[in-house]
């Protein structure tokens, strides 16, 4: 009996041990699981336990595994599908990388070919130094010398033929050979993110840029892109094709009349009549070659042109070859002579600099097809639910309404108004503007007289374009009037409220900046601004006064290769609809030198954080002798409309508010010039004050003489020390003038956060704007008793923002600064303890 029990016990015991080992095999999955698991990972890559044993419950096919194993196939199939995706990034970084290092060997190539051209010219210059024919200059050997194309040659397809072969020869010897001595340009970055190689034309007729980039696209999809100039270079009015006849290889032949806006007001525009040329050639790359013809009766006739300048094309336009893997090599020339000639004499750096055409043209060229490549990638994600093509049509309309309204065409409609005998402002009208809206507008813009354009350009000296953007942009409170704002969008809707006074509204100048997008190189922004308004009237307080604006923004980071610097901004529905009318108005700066000068990249749009050494001044670490030192020419328009009957109303307003913007962007522009000052002496705060560290220390000490007190610690009374620590003290203190106005002409880092303003614009703020009524009886009661004992503690109580906001107040403390030099009273000062906003 014992016996059968304990070999009974045995063979349960090598049961359990065979079940427990057979619960521990991995079981082979079949074709139909495989399957199961597969659409199971399509809808959820990682799924919970619950949702792995739903799994085996649903399917009877997965019942014989356990669900640890099915936990761990998914834990492999993530791993295998990031495998999987790695190794396909790692092949295409591969081919980048391939087809740029293709790209560089042939760079060095045709490097080392004008290198030997080089020594081979200084070696004939040499020759030529020690005969007597020295006379002729040597140099030009490596010019290129362009021909003039009669139309004589174009009266047939067999003439065309034959300028298109010689432009196309010439053109491929700029491209890939030196038919041209190029200089590279900063901005050359190898590699498979490469945003491409640029140079620009030395000792070359003309001026010219040359630029080399990988773009992941197939070439006739660029060639296609790129031979629409008006839709990615902003500066063309307009590409009209007069005759297209087939040629060779597939090729075609074109004649071409393009228009070209004027960058300003002060010079005209440029126009071109050339020859396009579009061929395959024999190893696959694709070409595009342009060039200018001439002769008399070429291009259309001179009333449709009698505002542009015909300017010269030679050889240039686009090699495009394709990459092994997808994608292609594209090589941009771009060769021009702008006839410098035309312009004012301040304005010809514009018109000679190949690195100016190389900004505008070349460059822009390249990164709008890097653009398209990465929005047809997926790369690029908008806000908003915008798609790409909406808001490049959005800011395409912007810069081409800008500059419609610089240039102000006869044939657009526009004409000049009579000036009131001042030439700073120059003001057009079209009563027949076109403000690109589809027919839904239709009945709105038809209540409208027109459009009115008020337009200035002036020289800025030591100006940096971009910090002088950024601060337009930032601090919008400080340069424009809301309320003309206002009536712009009003009157777009051609509401009832469409004009000034009608319905008065208060705006607290609040920003809510919404972006939309911008491009890859963050060389422009796209963004919606809306300036928070609020009625007076008790019946409208409930309804939205807002202004919403559409504004687009380039140029503002100094470092970055860019053309310009452009604000340029247009009032719009709130709803934001894809066929909104748009009046853009706004600013332009454009460098006319094309110096480097050294400028701190870490400068800053707070004008008075330098105040250690005295505001705005550039700090340059280890060297104090580095400064911006060019010019620029700032370029302001703005659009109005209007009805009939109130069209001489509107240009009064238009001038003097476009006077008042150009003042207010002057004194900008003086505050923020880094040149011309002493980093160890502070400037001076407005015309006839101190210096900045001089007004310090007499406000100090006269608070201490009046009131027995300090108003510093006793370790920060000394040297400059003292100014920095009454810019950072909690406390706000202002000081204001004693005039019959009292305007503020100093305050520190918490005034200026209370007032919501910065030393520029505060001193066009007057003592009583920022006091409530009750406020100002206190303080005319104590004036006398100001003036008497020399200070006085007023009360708490309420002052107001520039912004509108209320700001209330524990005590604020008066007192009289007294100059040291004279013993009189040079201000008076003002010190808000523990104030905060309401």
């Amino acid at each position: 009996m014992a016996m059968a029990v304990a070999h009974q016990h045995r063979e349960s015991s090598s049961d359990s041990i065979n079940r427990h080992l057979d619960a521990g095999k991995y079981v082979r999955y079949t074709g139909e699981q495989v399957e199961a698991l597969e659409r199971v990972y399509a809808e959820c890559p990682k799924p919970s336990s619950l949702r792995r044993q739903q799994l085996i419950r649903d399917c009877p096919i997965l019942s014989n595994i356990e669900p640890k194993q099915i936990k761990v196939w998914f834990q492999n199939r993530r791993c295998r599908e990031k495998q999987r995706k790695e190794a396909s990034r790692l092949q295409t970084v591969n081919r980048k990388l391939t087809a740029m290092n293709k790209l560089l060997m042939e760079e060095n190539d045709r490097l080392q070919k004008q290198v030997s051209q080089l020594v081979c010219e200084n070696g004939f210059m040499r020759q030529q130094l020690h005969t007597a024919s020295a006379a002729t200059d040597a140099s030009c050997e490596s010019v290129v010398t362009t021909t003039q194309h009669s139309m004589r040659d174009a009266n047939n397809p067999a003439g065309l033929l034959s300028i298109a072969e010689e432009t196309l020869a010439e053109f491929l010897s700029k491209a890939t050979g030196t038919a041209v001595d190029w200089v590279q340009m900063p901005g050359m970055k190898p590699g498979p993110d490469s945003v491409g190689i640029f140079a620009i034309s030395h000792r070359c007729s003309g001026v010219a840029a040359r630029a080399c980039g990988l773009v992941s696209l197939e070439p006739t999809k660029i060639a296609e892109i790129l031979k629409d100039r008006p839709s990615w270079f902003r500066d063309c009015r307009s590409l009209e094709v007069f005759t297209m006849f087939p040629a060779g290889n597939g090729g075609t032949i074109e004649l071409l009349y393009t228009q070209i806006y004027a960058p300003t007001t002060l010079a005209p525009a440029r126009d071109f009549w050339t020859l396009r040329y579009t061929t395959n050639l024999e190893n696959g790359s694709l070409v595009v070659c342009e060039r200018s013809l001439s002769g008399s009766g070429a291009g259309p006739n001179a009333v449709a042109a009698s505002q542009f300048v015909r300017a010269e094309m030679l050889p240039s336009g686009y090699l495009i070859r394709p990459c092994e893997g997808g994608g292609s090599i594209i090589h941009i020339v771009d060769h021009l002579n702008l006839e410098a000639w035309s312009v004012p004499e301040v304005l010809r750096p514009l018109y000679e600099s190949s690195k100016v055409v190389a900004q505008k043209m070349t460059i822009a060229a390249l990164r709008y097809i890097r653009q398209i490549a990465q929005e047809a990638s997926g790369e690029v994600v908008y806000g908003l639910g915008r798609q790409p093509a909406v808001l490049r049509t959005f800011s395409q309309r912007l810069s081409r309404g800008f500059n419609d309204a610089v240039n102000g065409f006869n044939d657009g409609g526009w004409s000049i108004v009579n000036c009131d005998g001042a030439e700073d402002v120059m003001v057009a009208v079209n009563s027949t503007k076109n403000l690109d809206a589809t027919s839904s507008h239709s009945n709105s813009l038809s209540l409208l007289g027109g459009i009115l354009c008020a337009k200035a350009s002036m020289l800025l000296e030591n100006v940096p374009p971009a910090v002088l953007v950024r601060f337009l942009r930032e601090h919008r409170s400080e340069w424009a009037d809301f309320n003309v704002d206002a009536y712009s969008a009003a009157a777009l809707k051609a509401s009832s409220f469409a004009y000034p006074g009608m319905r008065p509204t208060r705006f607290t100048g609040s920003q809510i900046i919404m972006p939309l997008g911008h491009t890859i190189e963050q060389e422009q922004t796209l963004e919606v601004i809306r300036l928070e308004g609020h009625s007076f009237a008790q019946e409208d307080a409930f309804m939205s006064r807002d202004i919403h604006l559409l504004q687009i923004c380039s140029g503002i980071d100094e470092n970055v290769v860019g053309a310009c610097a452009e604000l340029v901004f247009a009032p719009i529905d709130e709803m934001f609809p894809d066929d909104a009318p748009l009046l853009p108005s706004g600013f332009r700066i454009i460098p006319l030198d094309s110096k480097s000068d050294t400028l701190t990249a870490n400068r800053t749009l707070d004008l008075t954080s330098s105040l250690e050494v005295g505001p705005a001044t550039n700090q340059v670490s280890g060297d104090t002798s580095s400064c911006y030192n060019a010019r620029s020419v700032l370029t302001i328009a703005f659009q109005f409309p209007f009805e009939n009957n109130l069209q001489d109303n509107i240009a009064a307003m238009a001038r003097q508010y476009v006077r008042s913007v150009i003042s207010s962007v002057q004194r900008v522009a003086m505050a923020i010039s880094p040149s011309g000052l002493s980093p160890t002496v502070g400037p001076k705060l407005s015309p006839g004050s101190p210096e900045a560290l001089t007004l310090a220390h007499w406000i100090c000490q006269s608070y201490s003489f009046h009131l027995g007190t300090e108003l510093l610690r006793s370790d920060s009374v000394g040297g400059e020390s003292l100014l920095k620590h009454l810019w950072h003290h909690p406390d706000a203190i202002l000081c204001c003038s004693l005039k019959s106005l009292p305007v503020f002409i100093f305050a520190n880092q918490a005034g200026l956060d209370m007032l919501e303003t910065t030393l520029v614009a505060l001193q066009d703020i007057t003592l009583d704007k920022i006091f409530d009524e009750s406020g100002r009886k206190a303080l005319y009661s104590d004036f006398a008793k100001i003036m008497q004992q020399g200070f006085a503690c007023l009360p708490a109580g309420i002052c107001m923002s520039t912004m509108g906001r209320h700001v209330s107040y524990d005590q604020a403390i008066a007192w009289k600064v007294l100059a040291a030099e004279e013993n009189t009273v040079h201000c008076l000062a003002f010190s808000f303890v523990n104030w905060s906003f309401v």
